[in-house]
């Protein structure tokens, strides 16, 4: 310990003691380091999934607002005068998952996480990224099912995002298309075409995709064009899906609130405008103390406010007759008014 202290000598000792050594240190340190290794592992994997999980559901949100402002470029001036809305892309909505698809190959049905519990009711709308899907048609306590645009008993109102041309979407079977019935064979009409919920019958909210024209057949021997279309939404491959809660009010009451809230909002500009206090004018004669409800002035012996000090008794009073103070005796009576100050 002296010559380790004192000299250099047992620096190389050392040194190779430590080479020596390291493999112990190693082992000994093997249990620490795979728990670690293990649990960061664990730790990562669940928080990239997790991270995962909640980019999806902010993508499914961003494309859902992207895919309603499609429909709404041409028409959001027009509306926000009509209605004086200002809340027309902002409907509440619920993430849900799928968790079952209809084994019966007629009838497009799938099966999804959220029910009653959540606020899930029947006739609500579904969508994912793409447009919309079809609409609840049972629920459960923590499910419920939704039936597909495509399926046979299912059609939807829809218009032409570019002319606002009305028909009727409805299901063939096929996953992948749609028709349009009784549409004019001299409607303006054309592939490539959006299609739009028009948000007739209630059920729907206006304004998100619904499918994209593919095919328009004219006969001349035909009253009606054969139109199909391809659905926006991905009915086959799509896992979440949106449940949308729209405004329970019909446009009417909707238009009558937002008049409603237009005025009041009126109302409280022009109050705040003329709520400037002007100066009340003094009264003839120079008076500034006459009331304004025309009640008769006191008299000047008391017209000396409670607030302003009493004169001193040793100053002469003024009459109430003449203008300027006599050579009144110093021991001047004193009036009522300075009797009730002096007491106070």
């Amino acid at each position: 310990m002296v010559v380790d202290a004192r000299f250099d000598y047992l620096k190389p000792v050392r040194s190779e003691m430590g080479l020596v050594l390291t493999p112990f240190y190693w082992a000994a340190d093997l249990p620490v380091r795979a728990w670690q290794a293990v649990r960061d592992q664990f730790s990562s994997r669940t928080e990239i999934m997790a991270e995962n999980e909640r980019l999806k559901a902010e993508a499914l949100l961003m494309q859902r607002r992207l895919q309603k402002l499609a429909a709404l470029t041409e028409q959001n001036v027009r509306l926000r005068e009509l209605l004086n809305s200002a809340a027309l892309v902002d409907d509440k909505v619920l993430v849900s998952e799928l968790i079952g698809v209809d084994p019966n190959p007629f009838t497009h049905r799938i099966l999804i996480d959220k029910g009653a519990k959540d606020g899930v009711f029947i006739g609500q709308p579904v969508l994912d990224a793409s447009g919309l899907m079809g609409q609840v048609v049972e629920v459960m306590p923590y499910a419920a099912r939704v039936l597909l645009l495509t399926d046979v008993t299912h059609s939807i109102p829809v218009q032409v995002n570019r002319n606002g041309l009305r028909a009727i979407a409805m299901g063939t079977g096929n996953p992948e298309r749609l028709e349009l019935r009784h549409v004019a064979d001299t409607a303006d009409i054309k592939e490539g075409d959006l299609l739009v919920s028009s948000g007739l019958g209630q059920r729907f909210p206006a304004g998100y995709p619904v499918a994209t024209v593919t095919e328009v057949v004219h006969d001349s021997g035909q009253p009606f064009a054969i139109v199909r279309a391809v659905p926006t939404a991905k009915l086959n491959r799509s896992r979440y899906v949106l449940l949308v809660f729209s405004d329970p009010r019909t446009p009417e009451e909707r238009a009558y609130d937002a008049a409603r809230a237009q005025e009041e909002a009126d109302r409280k500009v022009s109050e705040e405008q003329g709520a400037t206090p002007t100066a009340t004018p003094p009264a003839q004669g120079g008076n500034p103390a006459q009331p304004a409800n025309g009640s008769k002035p006191p008299a000047a012996n008391a017209a000396t406010p409670a607030t302003q000090p009493a004169k001193p008794a040793a100053q002469p009073a003024k009459p109430a007759a003449k203008p300027q103070a006599s050579h009144a005796p110093a021991a001047a009576p004193a009036t009522p008014v300075q009797r009730n100050q002096e007491a106070r």
